[in-house]
């Protein structure tokens, strides 16, 4: 699949929360010709094409940042003390191997500090993320200034590679880099197609923050509809049976509800029922937690009339993550199959 190697750059790109700039390279690269590319001073990307004025405009997003940590102080044995960008489970951080980007763009690898059995570490260990270190190997303070040109403020993200084998995928950042790599696929497919609909795509930034590249990139498009690409966190190596809404092999996940979103119903059944008659794998979920871009795009203006598409994503927020390449498919051609039955009349009724 030629997308494998888009999406294989977007997981390996560095882009803690603020610093995307790495994950706009990738984007600029693999850019649909034909579409108008720009970012903004919070690093949002834009693609878009001229608009006609007499179209209702969709939105296609995707988050661009992955979830990371902040150098937040350095301890006189050279050790950094780090404040998080993101959601994370201190199990997830501990003894992992990270990447600090420094002053002068160079990655240096460093490994968050553990006590081990030697030590007295054990099951019992229950380290908090306060009481956590990342070790760079440095000797000193002043050798993680002036050798590392590491200080305040340096990002953080996990180090993590790519393998890819049969439909599965293992990489770090899948949320939301596999939806990065959808909407630039969308908008690669539904290019010189006649459309009843204006199509602009997005990757926007601090999103793991609290959606803020979100809120600057609505009042920028001011769309009448949007899709929002999501890796979605998959519950079926987690939940009893009867409980699972976001399994891994079958199917993108729309949501009804999460945390800071009712979906809009009618449109909701609009994609549910398009899936259905594209024999389109679907999985509809009702989640209790959690949020997206949505829930910024639904109360825009006037409201948004708002679907997550999502991705599912085995250990979101951890250093290695698994996703499915036919659900990342099955994404894809759910947006673009949406994208091409909307126009002004079917939008004015959501």
């Amino acid at each position: 699949m030629e997308s494998l190697n888009m999406i294989k750059e977007f997981a390996l790109a560095f882009g803690a929360p603020g610093f995307e700039e790495d994950v706009l390279e990738v984007a600029k690269k693999y850019a649909p010709k034909g579409y108008t590319t720009r970012r903004d001073s919070i690093l949002n990307f834009y693609m878009e094409q001229e608009r006609d004025a007499s179209k209702p405009t969709v939105l296609i997003d995707a988050h661009s940042d992955e979830i990371g940590l902040m150098v937040h102080a350095i301890k006189p044995d050279g050790t950094l003390v780090f404040h998080t960008l993101g959601g994370w489970v201190p199990a997830a951080l501990y003894a992992q191997k990270m990447i600090v980007k420094s002053q002068d763009g160079k990655f240096i690898s460093g490994v968050i500090v553990a006590t081990m059995p030697h030590f007295g570490g054990g099951a019992e260990t229950k380290p908090t993320i306060e009481s956590m270190t990342l070790d760079i190997g440095a000797k000193s303070k002043q050798e993680v200034i002036e050798k590392y040109k590491i200080n305040l403020g340096s990002p953080i993200v996990p180090a993590s590679g790519f393998e890819q084998r049969d439909d599965i995928m293992i990489a770090k950042a899948f949320d939301c880099r596999i939806g990065c790599a959808a909407v630039i696929d969308v908008l690669g497919r539904l290019n010189g197609q006649q459309l009843g609909v204006n199509v602009v795509g997005t990757l926007t930034a601090q999103e793991e923050v609290g959606m803020r590249g979100a809120r600057v990139a609505i009042n920028q498009v001011k769309p009448d509809i949007a899709i929002c690409f999501e890796g979605a966190p998959a519950d079926d190596t987690l939940a009893p049976a009867h409980m699972i809404q976001t399994a891994l092999g079958k199917g993108p996940m729309l949501r009804h509800i999460d945390g800071g979103m009712i979906t809009n119903p009618r449109y909701l059944r609009f994609a549910l029922d398009l899936a259905a008659g594209k024999n389109i794998p679907v999985q509809d979920s009702v989640r209790t937690k959690g949020s997206t871009n949505g829930a910024v795009f639904h109360l825009a203006e006037n409201g948004v009339p708002t679907i997550v598409i999502g991705c599912p994503v085995r250990y979101a927020h951890s250093h290695n993550s698994i996703a499915s390449v036919s659900d990342y498919q099955n994404a894809v051609s759910l947006a673009v199959e949406v994208v091409k039955a909307l126009n002004s009349e079917i939008t004015s009724n959501f």
